[in-house]
């Protein structure tokens, strides 16, 4: 198996032999005998170790027992302890993401601050068989059947070729001592249930099933690639950026099919459900749906695809000699003759009638003024609507406010009671510039 170990390196991850490497290590047979290769194949490692205190004092005898078998081979050994069930507890997450999270993340400062390039962990054939099987049972796309990389990052699995009887068969034949986890033989857990119950019947069903399961995985891992190409080139097409948005017209989704398929492939990265965005396709304008990051706006024939923004209270005091301002919008100010107004983005206000500081903030929900030339009072939100103001549009609008009065819609509209009139004395102009 050394020989064989050798040749897959030199073919398929010759830069490990000059790399300094990582080797996760549980204490188990499939570490074990990761590490033991790596040693007799002259790889530069150093090994792993985290103590997730689950088992009592056998957690600590893994660690002993990972502490004396570097010391064996003569390379560094790292470890470190977690509280796992106090974490996933904290988090409200299941034991086993908890000790995923945890030592992810343990390694991930581990490769950084101790200048190692690369983490070996011990996946296996049976590993990618037991995988598939999960994603699956739970249901997946072709991502979630084409098998764990061999690379991702700057994590390496080397071992994907080989089975679990083979690594035993040589660990055996070693005569080298591992620790069992007697946790592995507790069927409640999902990934237990198939190795023990599920994959010895599926090796029944034809010799070298797991080779063949190997060839299917392929495969799938190639369409998997053809698919992604397929998509980058469609994205560009019909996906058009433009600044922090993204923008699609609703004919060019429509004329997709199968639909949902393109539309899962197409808007997966902002993670929208593909059944969410096909009914909007067909809603009404002004219509949106949210995830976690990002919102998508139905505007007439768009859809438009724009970061989330938490909504805040925050306020910028404006004093009465300030005469410019650069942030969070790039005002100027300045009092002096009448002028004519240019545009939205250039008015000149009754300062008599203003209460100083200024308050420059964001609408919220009951905000009213008096449009410009209008006698009677208009909400905000109406002024919006009526304006056809996306979502994107409103929380980018500013309020310029004297007290609790709307003074101007900040480049759209200001508000009739502070308008210059014959009986002005003192005029103030207010310049919005960037607009």
């Amino acid at each position: 198996m050394l020989a064989l170990f050798k040749k897959h390196i030199k073919n398929n991850f010759p830069f490990l032999e000059k790399a300094r490497l990582l080797v996760a290590i549980s204490g188990g047979i499939d570490s074990v005998v990761l590490t033991r290769l790596c040693r007799m194949a002259e790889l530069d490692i150093a090994l792993a170790h985290c103590n997730f205190h689950l088992r009592g004092e056998d957690s600590n005898g893994d660690e002993v027992f990972v502490k004396s078998l570097a010391e064996e081979l003569g390379i560094p050994v790292f470890t470190t302890s977690f509280q796992t069930e106090e974490y996933a507890k904290s988090k409200g997450i299941s034991i086993q993401i908890a000790a995923r999270e945890l030592r992810y993340e343990w390694f991930g400062k581990l490769l950084d601050t101790e200048n190692y390039e690369y983490l070996l962990t011990a996946h296996h054939a049976d590993d990618m068989l037991e995988t598939f099987l999960i994603n699956l049972s739970r249901g997946t796309g072709i991502e979630g059947l084409s098998g764990i990389p061999k690379v991702n990052g700057k994590i390496v699995r080397p071992l994907l070729p080989f089975s679990r009887e083979q690594l035993f068969a040589y660990l055996t034949e070693n005569k080298w001592m591992w620790r069992e986890d007697g946790s592995n033989a507790d069927t409640k857990y999902l990934r237990n249930k198939i190795r023990h119950r599920v994959v010895p019947e599926l090796k029944q069903l034809s010799q070298g099933f797991l080779e063949q399961f190997g060839r299917t995985q392929k495969h799938l891992r190639e369409c998997e690639l053809i698919l992604e190409k397929h998509m980058v080139e469609l994205k560009n097409r019909i996906l058009q950026r433009r600044e922090e948005q993204w923008i699609v017209a609703v004919d060019d989704l429509k004329a997709l099919d199968p639909k949902e398929t393109y539309l899962h492939y197409l808007f997966r990265e902002f993670d929208f459900p593909a059944d969410e965005v096909h009914k909007l396709l067909d809603a009404m304008s002004g219509k949106f749906i949210t995830s976690d990051r990002y919102v998508m706006l139905k505007n007439r024939e768009e859809l438009i695809v724009s970061p989330r923004r938490e909504k805040t209270a925050v306020q910028y005091l404006i004093a009465a000699e300030t005469d410019e301002i650069l942030a969070p919008i790039h005002l100027q100010f300045s009092v002096g003759e009448f002028t004519e107004r240019s545009s939205a983005a250039d008015v000149t206000i009754d300062k008599d009638k203003l209460k100083y500081p200024l308050i420059l903030r964001k609408w919220e929900k009951g905000d009213y003024f008096y449009p410009l030339g209008m006698p009677h009072r208009k909400k905000v939100s109406k002024f919006f609507k009526d304006e056809k103001f996306s979502i994107f549009d409103k929380e980018d609008t500013w309020l310029l406010c004297s007290e609790s009065d709307v003074v101007w819609i900040v480049g759209y509209r200001l508000d009739d009671r502070f308008k210059v009139t014959s009986d002005t004395k003192n005029i103030l102009r207010v310049v919005l510039h960037g607009s």
